[in-house]
């Protein structure tokens, strides 16, 4: 994409619509496994007349090597792992404190993006990257201290940050080569394979689900998958999984505001000087790494 701004508008609305993750979960009354089953499988529903009706995108799918659909495998298995982790922890602790430690991913990113893809980044751009993170810490703080038992939630989500930033390697790498659609399904379907899968192991039930609940399942795979994740995967094109990562740290701010009006969630004082903090820390990351890519461009 030649333009930077049309993709860091992109990006930024991709971040809002992920935002709802959470919501939505809290909103479902189903066991994690089912929730994030529903969301992929019905995510893989909403593209698949994308690829019936693309001769293109049905020959890029059966041109696939062994290794591509090895990589597509595998970024479902990540993908599954994610989201069982995520919505898991989300059973334990609050929305806040499990939606700022999984959007810790740059921890990763950074690191991994050094070492595998040779990224390099300014000494202001890891200043950014450290006053985001401090941000989201600030704005989850006080839930961390609520009790023991939340404890587990928070190591579930921690977890659950490392995979999706594996996710969103394999995916940098596999979609310089293959179109969106496909792409997405294959991780989207095969996801909802492995999650599938784990919810028999675990005897949970697949129907019998309110209203309220089914519309959630709906409402996480249309608007955060189809509207965020799948437009985070079209950008994996142009843009790095380090800077995809930091930009969902904006996530705990659209999270903090829908929690507001949607679950009668007050936002503190505290909760938004952590806001002020993170919408700093990403400028100024975006900003320095922007100066570094069009250095290495030219």
């Amino acid at each position: 994409m030649k333009s930077p701004l049309i993709s860091y508008a992109f990006l930024f609305f991709a971040v809002f619509a992920l935002s709802t993750s959470a919501i939505f979960v809290k909103l479902a009354d189903a066991p994690a496994s089912i929730t994030a089953f529903y969301r992929m499988l019905f995510a893989a529903m909403i593209l698949l007349p994308f690829l019936i009706g693309s001769k293109k995108n049905q020959q890029e799918l059966k041109s696939l090597s062994k290794k591509q659909w090895g990589l597509g495998l595998l970024s479902g298995l990540f993908l599954a792992t994610h989201y069982a982790l995520w919505f898991e922890s989300l059973h334990y602790t609050s929305v806040a404190s499990s939606t700022v430690i999984v959007t810790l991913q740059p921890l990763f990113s950074m690191v991994g993006g050094y070492f595998l893809f040779k990224e390099r980044f300014s000494f202001g751009a890891i200043i950014g990257c450290v006053v985001a993170i401090a941000g989201s810490i600030v704005i989850g703080w006080q839930d961390f201290q609520i009790s023991g038992q939340a404890l587990l939630g928070d190591i579930l989500a921690f977890i659950a940050a490392g995979v999706i930033t594996a996710y969103f390697f394999v995916g940098q790498h596999f979609r310089k080569t293959l179109s969106l659609v496909p792409y997405s399904i294959i991780g989207y379907a095969s996801s909802a394979l492995f999650l599938c899968i784990y919810a028999i192991s675990l005897n949970e039930p697949f129907f019998n689900y309110s209203k309220q609940t089914w519309w959630s399942f709906v409402g996480i795979a249309f608007i955060a998958t189809i509207l965020g994740q799948t437009i985070f995967n079209w950008l994996l094109k142009w843009l790095s999984t380090t800077v995809i990562s930091m930009s969902i740290l904006g996530e705990t701010i659209g999270t903090c505001i829908l929690a507001y009006f949607i679950l009668d969630e007050i936002i503190s004082l505290q909760q938004g000087i952590g806001i002020s903090i993170i919408l700093i820390g990403l400028a100024i990351f975006l900003l320095k790494q922007r100066k570094i890519e069009s250095k290495e461009v030219t």
